[in-house]
């Protein structure tokens, strides 16, 4: 019989151990229970006992719990299963990590289409993610930028998305531009503080380290020496997609991300997403990564959820051919 591997983990000092843990330790037996593993925490130092594999889930779990808990303040069982869900990894492939500096724990490309994404952002200038939500491409894509600009690759952050909800009624809502703009970047805001505290954020975004605007934004503008994210890119019309696109300066690479299935654009309005995967199919240098519900990492019960929409959709598709 193998010895059980043991791995200590220290939780950060702000994190909520007691929340964490849940009433009685629910959490942690819940974990236990669902991993394998041993678990004995002595305030802010955990000790996880197993197979490896399992311990390096569990870890996955715990830094995931405690990145929500920082964010909202609390935990639910539901919160639990749904780190749980996110940790479960297929066995035929090795785990790609992304070490982000000053972060104590790797952030894990999981699935074997994550793991491509990640290196083909790695070496491609020009990247397209599509595919529907949870799958962790805007998350992703995040944490290799974070990892770019903290390893000096890269001389600045700029993470854009359409603000498509606000279209002509921006003068209609409270307080100045910025403001009004700032739900729509809101996911991106979320993401950034999941790689780098709050606070050095902040002075980030003050020192132009890190640029969060509108799509609209970038317009007349080259962006040099830059890691770029277009975020919700089915939103951006076919317009937008190319000013976007010719943007691009020396020594920058871009990643454009969006969910074909949920466009919010006018029906008389063509998604700049979906045009340039006929446009750019054949243009060296672009690589398309197609993710699919098997990539969701989300809540257990979204998978199932993208699966349903997907079959009543095609449903509907059958029912119009037989009409016609």
């Amino acid at each position: 019989m193998k010895k059980p591997h043991t791995r200590k983990l220290t939780l950060d000092e702000g994190t909520d151990a007691a929340a964490l843990y849940g009433s009685y330790d629910a959490h942690l037996k819940r974990i236990e229970q669902a991993l394998g593993v041993r678990i004995c925490a002595r305030g802010h130092l955990l000790t996880l006992s197993g197979e490896e594999g399992r311990i390096e889930q569990a870890e996955a779990v715990f830094e995931s719990l405690a990145a929500r808990l920082r964010r909202v303040g609390g935990l639910t069982a539901d919160d639990v299963e749904e780190a749980l869900f996110g940790a479960e990894t297929p066995s035929t492939f090795s785990p790609l990590p992304i070490q982000v500096a000053g972060r104590k724990q790797t952030i894990t490309a999981k699935t074997p289409t994550q793991i491509e994404y990640v290196r083909h952002i790695r070496t491609h200038d020009v990247v397209v993610a599509v595919g529907p939500a949870g799958t962790g491409k805007t998350y992703l894509a995040m944490a290799t930028a974070v990892c770019a600009f903290l390893n000096r690759e890269v001389a600045k952050i700029i993470l854009t998305r359409p603000a498509v909800e606000a279209g002509e009624r921006l003068g209609f809502l409270p307080g100045d531009l910025a403001e009004k703009v700032n739900p729509y970047l809101r996911p991106l805001y979320d993401a950034l503080h999941d790689m780098i505290e709050p606070e050095r954020a902040r002075q980030m975004i003050e020192r132009g380290d890190i640029e969060i605007a509108p799509l609209a934004f970038m317009r007349g503008r080259t962006m040099s020496d830059a890691f770029i994210i277009l975020d919700e890119a089915q939103n951006a019309t076919r317009e937008q997609m190319k000013m976007f696109l010719t943007r691009l300066g020396p020594r920058s690479k871009t990643v454009i991300t969006g969910d074909v299935t949920q466009i919010d654009l006018p029906e008389d309005r063509a998604s700049g997403l979906i045009e340039i995967q006929e446009v750019l199919s054949s243009v060296a240098g672009v690589q398309f990564v197609y993710f699919d519900a098997q990539d969701i990492i989300r809540h257990r019960l979204v998978q199932e959820i993208v699966l349903a929409y997907a079959r009543h959709d095609d449903a509907r598709k059958k029912k119009r051919v037989r009409a016609s």
